[in-house]
């Protein structure tokens, strides 16, 4: 029993009575525990994420021998949590998916309609493009939708797949953080050079 609360509070960050109550109500399955700790952490987090941010860490990183650098700025609600050695460890990780995946956007909110109305319009010209019969207007706007949302995943950070485990998205990772370190927390801006290219980011 101490070893699989142990392995969820490892897990979720979450406290140990938080644990033990979470098996409980689970009835001792563990899958089934975790998903009632990552609710409640999602719910704090949403709770926090009003709250404002205006300490935090700017954090550079040099990749491949100084062809890729990323700045990266990511907030938090105090100087204690921005000393934390686990804030810091996530500013570098998201240093370092900046630099390996090329993100354009933090969040999706920040995609301009310009560049969403672009988008919609090559993928309905390469839906014709695929040839058959006309999709009717509800189907149409399910696949623009579903394609939408790949286009997401890779051009805006939170959305995409962590490099360090692709079955978690980065605003998870961000929003277990928040869960476990009790502050909001909010991935500002960041800029990603790469030898010849011009930059990205905010």
């Amino acid at each position: 029993m101490i070893d699989v609360i142990k392995k969820l509070r490892e897990k979720t960050g979450a406290g140990m009575m938080d644990c033990k109550n979470a098996l409980k109500d689970a009835e001792g399955d563990v899958d089934r525990a975790l998903d009632i700790l990552r609710k409640k952490g999602l719910a704090r987090a949403k709770k926090k994420s009003s709250r404002t941010t205006k300490a935090g860490l700017i954090h550079s990183y040099i990749h491949m021998g100084g062809k890729i650098g990323v700045l990266v700025e990511v907030n938090c609600e105090t100087d204690f949590v921005a000393r934390n050695d686990e804030f810091k460890a996530f500013v570098k990780d998201i240093a370092m998916q900046i630099a390996a995946s090329h993100p354009s956007f933090v969040k999706r909110e920040d995609v301009p309609q310009g560049v969403i109305d672009k988008e919609k319009e090559i993928i309905e010209a390469q839906i014709q493009e695929s040839g058959g019969k006309k999709k009717p207007p509800q189907i149409m706007e399910k696949i623009v939708t579903g394609k939408l949302d790949k286009y997401y995943e890779e051009v805006c950070l939170l959305e995409q797949p962590f490099i360090k485990d692709p079955e978690i998205k980065i605003n998870d990772l961000l929003t277990s953080l928040i869960a476990k370190i009790g502050e909001n927390i909010s991935i500002r801006r960041f800029v990603r050079y790469q030898l010849g290219e011009e930059e990205t980011g905010l």
